[in-house]
């Protein structure tokens, strides 16, 4: 079976399906036109301005006005100042959802993937249904995985904190 573009469609749901469902699904990255492919292995939701861990619970600012379009673009932000991290918006148009990529196979870390992808805030609002620079594909295979806390966010608090919401294929 041929892969095949994720639409739309699949990013216009909540982050709590979306992230499992990412998981054994390719990131294609066009650069120079060659076209390199990636499984992703590993990502966290993010729900909403009641999740203290979103950015979203701070309300709409410049930074976050992307999280509140409607699934399927990139949000894409600075920490540290120097690793980009690599978010797919996901439900409805004001409902701030998304679910940041953590691992690939044989990438680790969401600032590594970035940095090793070559990509960076110009990649902030673009549309992964229609895109020529990247987008996800479906293989069209299940994968098993597991639940955890979300990582590094201990400035939301310890309900936020622990809610098992970091899925990662097992």
């Amino acid at each position: 079976m041929m892969n095949s573009r994720l639409s739309k469609d699949f990013f216009i749901r909540d982050a709590l399906e979306v992230a499992p469902d990412l998981l054994g699904k390719l990131l294609v990255v066009k650069t120079n036109d060659v076209i390199s492919k990636f499984t992703i292995y590993e990502t966290e939701a993010y729900k909403g301005t009641d999740d203290l861990a979103c950015h979203a619970s701070k309300g709409r600012t410049k930074r976050t006005e992307i999280m509140f379009h409607e699934g399927g673009v990139l949000y894409m932000y600075l920490i540290y100042g120097m690793y980009w991290m690599l978010n797919i918006v996901t439900a409805s148009e004001e409902n701030p959802q998304a679910v940041l990529i953590r691992g690939l196979k044989d990438i680790e870390g969401p600032g590594k993937i970035t940095r090793n992808l070559g990509l960076n805030g110009s990649y902030n609002g673009e549309s992964l249904a229609d895109s020529d620079r990247i987008w996800v594909e479906d293989v069209h295979a299940k994968v098993s995985f597991k639940t955890s806390p979300r990582i590094n966010i201990d400035y939301a608090g310890d309900y936020w904190k622990n809610v098992p919401w970091r899925f990662f294929i097992s």
